[in-house]
């Protein structure tokens, strides 16, 4: 007989599932997941643009986006990819680039175009990309890039003009510049805090991949910044009804934590995070019984091939870092949990890796050129889609 176990615990008003675990007289689900064999199926995107957002909402709903105005959405697990209508397309639409895309369903979805001044955008559609609406052009124009945006993934129940966000751009001024928003990203007001002073130009976040920013129940958010003087860690909670659209206090507490990247280039740095959490009987290496395991990725884009300085890993919430003992094999601008898997996927230019230890050593599994990771998805250059395939090893 096989029982399956799902667990879920509640942080701070939000639900966060610790997946679903099987218990077996011959082979436990862990076992299962370590014996596969992993490749990824390209898919048929109908574009050459170059992508670098992706979001999948369940496996079979799933949008993304990139260069020249371009916007995908598929239905039906990439069988089909269907290009959306351009976002000020009668405008100067079609010169954006699109790096980011979060979506609820198969109608509603936020895009963020990332480019120098006014060219950084976030747009919202509500009937599956037939037409959209401007939410935020850059205030900051004509400085300022936007680089990462992130509303928490349980607010995709909550209405139109309700929920959550964090958007995450370059310094402007001498600050990082980050802005939220609480009614679903229809207004924004900028985030004021000495936290996102920055030491000298060359620092920043990435828009590599939408990937700077992850949260556990959105009480709790992390980013990750890096480039001359170096990488850093930047946790964000809040205390107060955030979820609420209305102009209540919100509390903030801010911690910074150096990451063990390399510094001294613009191109170097700590380019995407991201995070699970899990039961643990061992209370002094948790908070609440709950261990908060976070894994950061990047590198230097501009020496793909150089694997050295391209993961770290924390088990303590982020308090504390350390470099992965085996890294990736290249530079790496995603990062991604599998809960299936049970196992993190890292994806680059120069290819992708697996880690079945929370981020302490990876293993290759392509060499292919990818940007984005959003599972079972990836994107790349030139329109690339991929899904991941797994095949029973023998």
């Amino acid at each position: 007989m096989t029982f399956h176990l799902c667990k879920q615990i509640l942080i701070a008003g939000a639900i966060l599932s610790l997946g679903c675990g099987v218990v077996s007289g011959q082979e436990s689900a862990s076992d299962k997941a370590r014996n596969q064999t992993l490749s990824w199926v390209v898919q048929d995107s109908g574009t050459r643009a170059g992508l670098r957002g992706i979001d999948s909402v369940d496996g079979k709903i799933a949008w993304a986006s990139g260069t020249g105005g371009t916007v995908l959405r598929t239905i039906d697990g990439g069988e089909r990819w269907i290009k959306c209508a351009v976002p000020d397309g009668d405008k100067d639409g079609a010169t954006l680039d699109f790096r980011g895309v979060q979506a609820w369903d198969a109608q509603a979805a936020i895009i963020m175009a990332s480019g120098p001044g006014d060219k950084s955008r976030l747009y919202k559609t509500a009937d599956g990309c037939k037409s959209w609406i401007l939410l935020l052009k850059n205030p900051d124009a004509p400085d300022g890039f936007f680089d990462s945006f992130r509303f928490h993934r349980e607010q995709r129940l909550l209405s139109d003009h309700d929920g959550f966000g964090l958007l995450f751009g370059d310094p402007v001024k001498g600050h990082l510049s980050a802005f939220e928003t609480r009614d679903g990203g229809y207004t924004w007001s900028r985030i004021e805090s000495a936290s996102l002073a920055i030491e000298g130009a060359g620092d920043g976040a990435f828009a590599a991949s939408n990937g700077c920013i992850t949260d556990f129940g959105a009480a709790s958010n992390f980013f990750v910044s890096g480039g001359r003087m170096g990488s850093f860690f930047i946790r964000l909670s809040y205390r107060g009804p955030y979820w609420l659209n209305d102009s209540s206090p919100l509390m903030k507490t801010w911690d910074i934590v150096p990451l063990p990247f390399a510094r001294g280039a613009d191109s170097i740095g700590a380019f995407a995070i991201g995070g699970h959490v899990e039961l643990s009987k061992d209370k002094s290496a948790t908070i609440n019984g709950i261990k908060y395991r976070l894994v950061v990725v990047g590198g230097d884009y501009a020496k793909p091939n150089e694997s050295a300085g391209t993961a770290a890993w924390t088990s303590d919430g982020g308090l504390h870092w350390a470099s992965a003992a085996k890294p990736p094999h290249g530079y790496r601008s995603s990062v991604a949990w599998s809960g299936e898997l049970k196992a993190w996927i890292t994806v680059g230019t120069n290819g992708s890796d697996i880690s079945r230890d929370d981020g302490k050593t990876w293993q290759p599994i392509d060499d292919g050129d990818w940007n984005a990771l959003s599972l079972p998805f990836v994107v790349g250059s030139k329109g690339r889609i991929a899904r991941l395939s797994t095949l029973a090893g023998k």
